[in-house]
């Protein structure tokens, strides 16, 4: 008897340990990725996949060969509405190009306070939620709103962290781009 107590608190012991070298592991990994910072200029943009609110699937073989602007908002933002109408009237610039694509992704919001968003703003560029904020965690964001712009080689060339503070801060990130 006395000596299954001394094998089974053995195990007890190693079993803790493998749990606490696990959190470690896990703390680790989180304090790396928060020292990281956002994503800046030159970095490859993460790949990523999401579904619009209206069901639409996008996904890295969509971006290919664009221009794609990416912007974290939430319908709770306030600073996210100085941009809003600015952001939908370039896209509508853009729009018929077929060489960018605008990408709006909901950051910790219901559906009925972001489509009512949406609808307000009358944004018409393809928008879905960021569930699980994975694609937010991708970009390494730290708030919102936050916009990153990816160039045809998948890298970030721009990175906007608050609101967009006029029409032509917008343009000017993405024409320089097409240009070349």
């Amino acid at each position: 008897m006395a000596a299954e107590k001394k094998n089974t608190g053995w195990v007890g012991r190693l079993l803790a340990w493998g749990l606490v070298i696990g959190l470690l592991a896990v703390v680790a990994v989180q304090l790396r990725a928060s020292q990281q910072g956002v994503m800046s200029r030159g970095e490859a943009a993460p790949a990523f996949s999401f579904t619009t609110f209206d069901g639409v699937e996008y996904g890295p073989a969509d971006f290919q060969g664009k221009v794609v602007l990416v912007n974290f908002w939430a319908s709770w933002c306030e600073p996210c509405e100085l941009e809003a109408a600015d952001l939908q009237t370039a896209w509508e610039l853009y729009e018929g190009r077929g060489d960018v694509l605008f990408i709006g992704l909901d950051y910790v919001d219901t559906q009925a306070e972001a489509l009512a968003y949406l609808e307000e703003w009358g944004i018409t560029y393809p928008n879905g939620p960021d569930l699980g904020t994975d694609i937010y965690r991708a970009f390494r964001a730290r708030g919102v709103p936050e916009t990153f712009v990816i160039n045809q080689m998948g890298e970030i060339t721009f990175v906007k962290i608050g609101p967009f503070i006029s029409l032509e801060e917008i343009t000017q990130a993405i024409d320089l781009l097409l240009e070349n």
